[in-house]
């Protein structure tokens, strides 16, 4: 058969073929049978039974056959149904079953092994469940005493699934059974016109009551019947905006993969003529030109070596996975190492020219005689070998199948065909059955009809309206339609105030967050910025310090330097200070001191700026370094935090600063009413006084003559006295 390869399934090409073919093993030998050679065995128990004739001590070992179970679960493995036509029936009176007797023990004979089932069944399971399967429960018979009305027979009406098993609304019509036979007990009797009328007047008030209650089942399932409708519309609303939205995928991929073919062939179009411009400006002149093969076989470059992809043929197909990667070829010193390390007759190579087979001349070339010689020996061994061949045999067939003959069937009973008068006998009892059978339902129909005849009309009392009850529910229903409709609009009116309130909240909530988030971005940069200064500012001490401590090192060792210099100097001028006057020593002295402190101040500032240069991109250096590290671990936290850590934040912002932050304002808006009234009324005084001071023109005249005067308050007089001396002082 054919065997697909799973490499090259979907390959078209000769070379890489789809499939292969292969042999279909067929064994007489079933699967689950034993094939391992059990002659061992046997051969055993046949010498210890020869050996058992001569010597009576010995024992042979007796094997325990297993019961077969002949009536149990291997019973199918010992009869088969036969073959027969229908018209041969198997007697009545025969039985399968075999009683069971104890394990028979059998002497070994032939073979040593125990003999039971090679198969066995440890269990099955079924899709199915025992509750799809479940049918109504069963109700026995009964017999009802005369005189006597069970409540229980009154609820015969409830089925399975159907009223059973009884809920809430069950139970309250069986209380309603209950009350309304309690009540027809205390019906007055029809004895006289009074109980007459008293009677009917309890029944028309029962009779409304009955109708009050009917009209509350009919709103509750009016109302349930509107929800049914709503939840109905909105799942055809959904299903249509889903079908909708996938027709509009559908166009939208449509349209996709329109515009990637197009690009697709708009590439394909552009490749191919990039290559025929490339090939016509190879044969500019357009000169034919004819195939050269030894130039395509020494150009490695050439589609001999290298045919190309578009072709259909891959000659690099996953070549990464061959590619050697070795210390002594892919490095020059394993190169080195390698040369080094193979003899001299793998770089040196001698060539020695290959002795001639056949006698030559001088000049190099067979002698006639001997190529006739070597032409003779080849004939000579072609026929032996064709003299000395022998004929191979007739193989068999390799791909040649028995083909079986199918068992032959059994012959097609052939049914008899009955008599006319046995048909119609038949027929007749049919119809016969079948008016029996419609007479016991009839029968059976009436009793039950004579059983209930006062829930019958009963019914018949409620159910029959009248024309002026029948007006009355239609205004009832036209009320009910009206009061829909308000209710309709004012649930529309609140959704929509719902709607806007919503939206106010959220744009609220949205502001609210969005400077929340602001003010956390902020305070993160603020706290990195402030743990970079408090880095560098304590890099920079750490700095100043060893910078200090080394300065005053360097100074001390100055000085000693200074003192050392200046006592050999002062060696040196009294050495020479018997030829030169004291004058001269004195003159000389300043010179070297001005001369010393020159070169102490120009080395000094040099050491100094280097050091202040050094030092500062120092600092720079690992202010930028510590930098990058906080920058990386800051980024890894805010990569690490989860949505619960994310949450906590938030809340902590909202408890720590937005709560807060609104109490603080509502305290300040309540100061601020507080302060209102005391500032109301020092408006008042200031405006009154004001318009006091214009009605009076004879003071305000006053005022201002002694404005004129230069009458001076206390204070005045005290800042003209401090700013007197401080005055005479710059004036000085």
């Amino acid at each position: 058969g054919k065997v697909p390869i799973f490499r090259s399934m979907l390959s078209s090409l000769i070379h890489f073929p789809a499939y292969g073919l292969c042999l279909e093993g067929k064994g007489a030998v079933p699967l689950f049978m034993d094939r391992r050679w059990r002659g061992r065995a046997q051969q055993r128990l046949e010498a210890l039974q020869q050996l058992a004739v001569g010597q009576t001590s010995l024992q042979i070992p007796q094997v325990v056959y297993e019961d077969p179970e002949v009536s149990g679960r291997n019973r199918y493995k010992y009869f088969a149904r036969p073959l027969v036509s229908p018209n041969k029936l198997l007697p009545l009176d025969v039985s399968y079953a075999i009683a069971k007797t104890e394990p028979v023990v059998y002497l070994p004979t032939k073979d040593s092994e125990k003999f039971g089932p090679k198969i066995r069944t440890f269990g099955t399971q079924t899709d199915y469940r025992d509750g799809e399967a479940q049918t109504d429960p069963y109700s026995p018979e009964y017999v009802v005493p005369s005189g006597s009305v069970p409540e229980l027979l009154m609820l015969a009406t409830l089925t399975w699934g159907r009223g059973l098993p009884a809920g809430l609304a069950e139970v309250e019509m069986i209380e309603r059974a209950r009350e309304k036979r309690a009540w027809e007990a205390t019906l007055p009797a029809m004895d006289c016109a009074s109980n007459i009328a008293k009677r009917r007047k309890m029944m028309d008030e029962m009779e409304r009551k009955e109708w009050a209650f009917r009209e509350q089942e009919i709103e509750k399932l009016q109302e349930i019947r509107l929800e049914v409708f709503k939840k109905l519309l909105q799942r055809r609303e959904e299903k249509q905006n889903e079908l909708d939205g996938k027709r509009l995928d559908d166009h939208w991929q449509i349209h996709q993969k329109a515009k990637e073919e197009k690009i697709k062939k708009i590439h394909h179009d552009f490749a191919l003529m990039l290559r025929k411009l490339i090939a016509m400006r190879k044969n500019v002149m357009g000169k034919l030109e004819r195939r050269d093969i030894i130039k395509e076989y020494t150009n490695f470059a050439s589609q001999t070596y290298a045919p190309l992809s578009r072709i259909g043929y891959f000659p690099d197909n996953r070549s990464e996975r061959y590619v050697v990667k070795n210390f002594y070829l892919n490095t020059f010193a394993g190169l080195c190492e390698l040369e080094a390390s193979l003899p001299d007759s793998v770089t040196q190579v001698k060539i020695k020219a290959p002795k001639p087979k056949h006698t030559t001349t001088k000049t190099g070339y067979i002698k006639r005689s001997a190529r006739l010689e070597v032409e003779l020996a080849l004939v000579h061994q072609a026929l032996l070998e064709k003299k000395n061949k022998v004929k191979e045999p007739k193989k068999p067939l390799r791909f040649l199948d028995k083909v079986e003959k199918p068992v032959p069937r059994p012959p097609t009973p052939v049914l008899e065909k009955p008599s006319i008068e046995e048909e119609e006998r038949e027929l007749a009892v049919i119809c016969l059955q079948k008016l029996l059978r419609g007479r016991a339902i009839q029968n059976k129909m009436f009793e039950e009809k004579e059983k209930r005849l006062e829930l019958i009309q009963e019914l018949r009392t409620t159910h029959a309206l009248q024309e002026g009850g029948q007006l009355l529910l239609k205004v009832q229903e036209k009320m009910t339609q009206a009061l829909q409709q308000q209710r309709d609009l004012k649930m529309h009116k609140l959704s929509s105030m719902e709607s806007h309130l919503a939206r106010e909240e959220g744009r609220a909530l949205a502001n609210t967050f969005d400077f929340l988030s602001k003010e956390l971005l902020r305070l993160q940069e603020e706290r990195r910025i402030h743990a970079f200064v408090m880095l560098a500012e304590r890099t920079r001490r750490m700095r100043e310090a060893e910078e200090s401590g080394r300065r005053q090192v360097e100074e001390r060792q100055r000085q000693q330097e200074d003192e050392i210099f200046r006592q050999a100097r002062e060696g040196d001028w009294w050495n020479s200070g018997q030829l030169v006057g004291r004058s001269g020593q004195k003159g000389s002295a300043k010179v070297v001191k001005v001369h010393q402190s020159t070169v102490d101040s120009y080395l000094e500032d040099i050491i100094l700026s280097s050091m202040e240069n050094t030092a500062e991109k120092q600092a720079r250096e690992e202010v930028q370094r510590m930098a990058v590290e906080i920058n990386d671990i800051a980024y890894e936290l805010e990569r690490s935090r989860t949505h619960l850590q994310s949450e906590e934040i938030v809340a902590e912002l909202v408890y720590a600063f937005l709560i807060p932050e609104i109490e603080k304002m509502s305290i300040r808006e309540k100061v601020r009413q507080s302060q209102r009234k005391h500032i109301y009324a020092a408006h008042q005084i200031i405006h009154g006084s004001v318009e006091e001071l214009l009605a009076d023109p004879a003071l305000h005249q006053e005022t201002s003559a002694s404005k004129i005067r230069g009458e001076e308050s206390p204070q005045e007089r005290a800042a003209s006295h401090a700013d007197g001396p401080d005055k005479g002082g710059t004036a000085s």
